[in-house]
């Protein structure tokens, strides 16, 4: 059941034509995000229950015209420790038509009263916008600065789907190419998972953390994604296997004409098999299958494409080694505006950047 936000002070200048709306109905707010031209899958109510349960808070703020919902935003909040309170985010989000600012102002400042009304001492956006100069100062002029750490990777590279099947492989590098029909011809096969798999899943996933440095969740995570996202089509778990034994796996993740490669792995068998690449190849296709147009690999090294050329072909560590089997795809590169913060507690919010700064792992995606 809608209800309404009272209002009160705000340093945004509202529009009274909107009706402030305090958590829709989940299925009024998925088909209101999957309908949005800035639609993200981080801002659907499947996300937020996912994040649910595992440590966060969920508030959806929405506007509504006429009774529709035109305009909203999915808060995340996070008890942070030292007593400093409750940091609110938005991620990826908020959905609005950011040219419309009457609509911003009015969206965000029912999202900052929201906000100070369970005591968070900022505000936390990071929007699916691209990086540049026009961005920076509409956040600024919103009362925004940028935010000590991002949580979400802000540089990507995002791959074309559109065109055929043969115009979609005649823009990835040759090697690529090389290497995803080496592994056809080496007997790499890939299939649907299914809910059966995820230990296998994430044994894969903990293989690549113990090799490559990174952090995975837990298989209790994995499995709540897989049932909030997998039945309803909006994502997908693919395992590779060579003569039935697993050798790779990823989860790809979907919303109108977009997807997302967030999990994947690959186990120490057959790796001169080359998994991955066809592994990647079948999401691709799956997104297809989906309607989508793009394929957002998720996460490369946050350094200017330039310096990214010049120093990839020499580096595995970290980063750079995804950043070298991800650009193979033929994708763009994509810098993201990044993360920006309106403090509401000056002196807590002082405190906050203090721990930034001493833990820059602090909180988790």
């Amino acid at each position: 059941m809608m209800r309404s936000v009272s209002a009160s002070a705000t340093p945004h200048r509202a529009n009274p034509a909107y009706e402030t709306v305090l958590n829709p109905e989940p299925a009024a707010w998925e088909h209101f995000v999957a309908a949005h031209p800035a639609s993200h899958i981080l801002q659907t109510a499947a996300w937020g229950a996912l994040k649910a349960q595992f440590g966060w808070h969920v508030e959806r703020i929405a506007l509504a015209d006429g009774g529709k919902l035109v305009a909203g935003a999915q808060v995340l909040y996070r008890r942070l420790p030292l007593g400093l309170g409750l940091l609110a985010y938005v991620p990826r989000g908020p959905v609005v038509e950011w040219h419309d600012g009457a609509q911003v102002s009015s969206l965000l400042a029912a999202a900052e009263r929201a906000a100070q009304a369970r005591g968070a001492f900022a505000l936390m956006l990071e929007p699916d916008l691209p990086d540049g100069q026009e961005t920076r100062t509409q956040l600024s002029s919103l009362g925004f600065a940028p935010a000590p750490l991002t949580i979400q990777p802000p540089r990507t590279i995002v791959v074309d789907l559109t065109g055929d099947e043969d115009q979609l492989l005649a823009r990835m590098k040759q090697k690529t190419r090389y290497n995803l029909r080496l592994a056809e011809r080496k007997g790499v096969t890939v299939r649907e998972a299914t809910l059966a798999d995820l230990p296998t899943f994430h044994a894969l996933m903990q293989a690549t953390a113990e090799r490559d440095d990174f952090g995975v969740h837990s298989p209790a995570y994995y499995e709540a994604a897989y049932r909030l996202f997998v039945p309803s089509g909006r994502a997908c778990l693919l395992l590779a296997e060579v003569a039935g034994e697993p050798t790779a796996a990823v989860m790809v993740f979907a919303l109108g004409q977009r997807a997302w490669y967030f999990y994947g792995a690959s186990g120490p068998a057959h790796r001169e098999k080359m998994s991955p690449y066809l592994l990647q190849w079948e999401a691709m296709r799956w997104a297809r299958t989906q309607g989508c147009t793009s394929y957002d690999l998720w996460g490369i090294p946050d350094e200017d494409e330039q310096t990214l050329e010049a120093q990839f072909s020499g580096r595995e560590d970290g980063l750079w080694g995804v950043y070298r089997f991800k650009r193979g795809f033929g994708g763009q590169v994509v810098r993201r505006v990044g993360a920006w913060e309106r403090a509401f507690s000056p002196l807590r919010y002082r405190a906050y950047r203090w721990l930034v700064r001493l833990r820059r792992k602090g909180l988790s995606s």
